[in-house]
């Protein structure tokens, strides 16, 4: 199985300004990409898939300003991106009902605020500095410090303040010493965020709380109207990012430690 260790890298962070600067070139080359693409298909009506494009491509300033195998990924990302407008047009074709609309073409990045993630494979990552625990991502003058011995690839994810590093590893499944006779079952909702029980004699059903979850996202929505009201415009500010990134932290602390704790309970 895949397992993913983060990093993030906030605005303080030493290593924050490299890594930016490599996702603007990042968005560059995406939208380079893109205009090529857009122009095609609407005055020829043909698409322009990946082998197409990085042949024409590996020329341009914008693929050249990133190590090689950084800038055949985002037009990966970018084919993948149309792929998935061609199967929504598809959909829609077939029930216009089932949509708000019809399916816009892929949209170009802000041209100055605009970010695209970075991906590295195993081929543009240091091995030697990967034996010592360290990431180092080819073309980048940064150094993460990582338990994983042996990475798949490192994605670098803009986000509203800060970047987030993952290190995708695989890990092999261990299957648990339990009764394949005995099984569970799991009702997902709101206020109560899980309820279990099972066919186990003795086994004690089990309700996960939801209501913190619910507490967070009011807070979160309160106080970022109440910044908002003191704007008057729909400007994000820095105190905005803030609060948004502490709500989606808790948030994804608390349904991590929800699933563990829900794992350990049936595994005992």
């Amino acid at each position: 199985m895949q397992l993913v260790e983060q990093h993030v890298i906030k605005r303080t962070d030493s290593r924050y300004q490299a890594i930016d600067e490599a996702a603007f070139a990042s968005k560059n080359l995406y939208n380079a990409a893109l205009y090529e693409i857009r122009q095609a298909f609407i005055h020829q009506g043909i698409y322009l898939c990946y082998e197409e494009m990085h042949a024409r491509m590996k020329s341009h300033p914008a693929y050249q300003a990133l190590p090689r195998k950084v800038s055949q990924q985002v037009l990966r990302l970018l084919h993948k991106n149309w792929l998935c407008f061609f199967a929504a047009l598809k959909a829609y074709q077939e029930d216009p009902g089932q949509c708000l609309g019809r399916p816009c073409l892929p949209k170009y990045k802000d041209k100055q605020h605009g970010r695209t993630i970075l991906v590295y494979t195993i081929q543009a990552l240091s091995k030697p500095a990967l034996a010592r625990g360290m990431i180092v991502p080819s073309g980048l003058p940064i150094v993460i410090e990582t338990h994983c011995k042996q990475v798949n690839q490192v994605r670098i994810i803009p986000r509203a303040g800060y970047y987030v590093v993952e290190a995708v590893y695989e890990k092999a499944e261990q299957q648990a010493d339990v009764d394949p006779a005995l099984c569970a079952g799991i009702d997902i909702g709101i206020d109560n965020l899980a309820t279990l029980t099972s066919n186990k004699i003795g086994f004690v059903p089990r309700i996960v709380n939801g209501r913190p979850l619910k507490s967070i996202n009011q807070y979160y929505n309160k106080r970022k109207a109440e910044l908002q009201s003191i704007l008057k415009d729909t400007r994000f500010t820095i105190r905005m990012e803030r609060i948004t990134n502490k709500r989606t932290r808790r948030i994804d602390h608390y349904l991590h430690t929800a699933s563990r704790r829900i794992i350990d309970l049936l595994v005992a």
